[in-house]
């Protein structure tokens, strides 16, 4: 009694099973995981370091003050943002570049010319008995 199901849940169904949208859902989940990590980099040990070095002002403390007291800017949590972007994009660079290199080196070892094969090799020596017969 099991009926097949057709229409959207069965194109749904095709949709996800497919590799490449498993390997984009995995990468989301590492993604996530991976900006937790960066944050912690940036709030817990950058940030320290550079607060330091400009007077113990932290960045959530940078701000720009505009007019008389009116307006303020704070561009210090703006810095950090930035900062967390720059991490997390190198990483994800040097995971892209690990990933093209492997892919690069997998299609060397595929591209290298097999040896002809058996079939192939009397032909060839066929071929070369013809044309000798012709001169």
């Amino acid at each position: 009694m099991a009926e097949k199901t057709t229409g959207f849940v069965a194109e749904f169904r095709k949709f996800i099973a497919r590799g490449n949208v498993m390997d984009m859902a995995v990468g989301v989940i590492v993604g996530g995981a991976f900006k937790s990590i960066a944050d912690s980099l940036v709030n817990d040990i950058i940030m320290p370091i550079i607060s330091l070095a400009t007077g113990n002002i932290t960045f959530p403390e940078m701000t720009l003050v505009v007019g008389d007291n009116l307006t303020v800017i704070p561009y210090g949590n703006f810095l950090a943002t930035i900062l967390n972007f720059l991490i997390t994009a190198f990483a994800v660079f040097c995971v892209v570049k690990a990933i093209n290199r492997f892919y690069k080196k997998d299609e060397k070892a595929s591209a290298a010319p097999s040896a002809p094969s058996r079939e192939e090799t009397l032909l060839t020596e066929i071929r070369d008995l013809l044309k000798e017969q012709q001169k």
